[in-house]
């Protein structure tokens, strides 16, 4: 299973050095993905900032949806390209209104009617756009549900799986299969999907003891694995797909 105890899980603990590496993994696949021209990019990983600042401060035109994830977060004045907008659901923008949607922070996780989400994402994007999304995925559901003793549940992976969130939350997980279902249900063409990562945290933590120079190399080697649709490790899952043209 995996060696993340629960109370990892939002970013904070020991793991520190692993989440350090996790964010510049991101990044860094956030910064490859973005449209190589100034666009409107819709980011719903709820209101944090990190992403569409990265977006902003790329040349992008950022609409920030802060409570899409139902959120108590306070908006907060940052780059001006960046237009923060309080909403549960899409219904303020147009339809083909977007070049690109960012689903970072687990968002089409804890959107429990994801279909539906999902649906309006491809509804607001403009022909030949693309999405992002970042979702858990069914090795990390089966590892908190075995550290919650919910043995009678571990088989149950062909079916939707929700698990109580250490937060007290609920959260959906998904397999590579569930993830490209959710995106072609929506009528929109998969690319790719994949672990956000495959090194683990124990040896991401060894190298880093080791030389705490070695983070950018440590980045490099997660962006050169590539194992598409390999849905047997990480934490996390990642796809990418577009909308088609005509």
């Amino acid at each position: 299973m995996l060696p993340i105890p629960a109370e990892e899980l939002n970013g904070s603990g020991t793991l520190g050095p692993y989440w350090t590496f996790y964010r510049a993994v991101v990044a860094e696949q956030l910064n490859g993905w973005l449209p190589g021209r100034p666009s409107v990019v819709l980011d719903l990983s709820g209101g944090r900032g990190r992403w569409s600042g990265q977006a902003a401060q790329a040349g992008h035109k950022v609409i920030e949806v802060v409570d899409f994830r139902r959120t108590a977060e306070q908006p907060r004045l940052r780059d001006i390209r960046v237009r923060q907008v309080r909403s549960d659901d899409l219904a303020f923008l147009p339809d083909e209104s977007v070049d690109a949607v960012v689903a970072e922070e687990r968002a089409m996780s804890v959107e429990l009617m994801a279909e539906s989400a999902m649906l309006d994402v491809a509804r607001v994007l403009r022909p030949g756009g693309r999405v992002l999304v970042c979702v858990d995925s069914l090795v990390l559901g089966m590892a908190i549900l075995a550290e919650q003793g919910q043995w009678k549940h571990l088989t149950q992976t062909g079916e939707v799986m929700l698990v109580p969130w250490p937060d007290g939350g609920i959260t959906r997980c998904f397999s590579s299969g569930q993830l490209r279902e959710l995106l072609m249900g929506a009528g929109l063409e998969v690319e790719w999907v994949r672990p956000r990562t495959v090194l683990s945290p124990s040896t991401v933590d060894h190298v880093l003891g080791s030389d705490a120079k070695s983070l950018a190399w440590l980045v490099r080697t997660e962006l050169e694995a590539h194992p598409d649709d390999d849905d047997t490790v990480g934490i996390h899952l990642v796809a990418s797909a577009r909308k088609a043209v005509g």
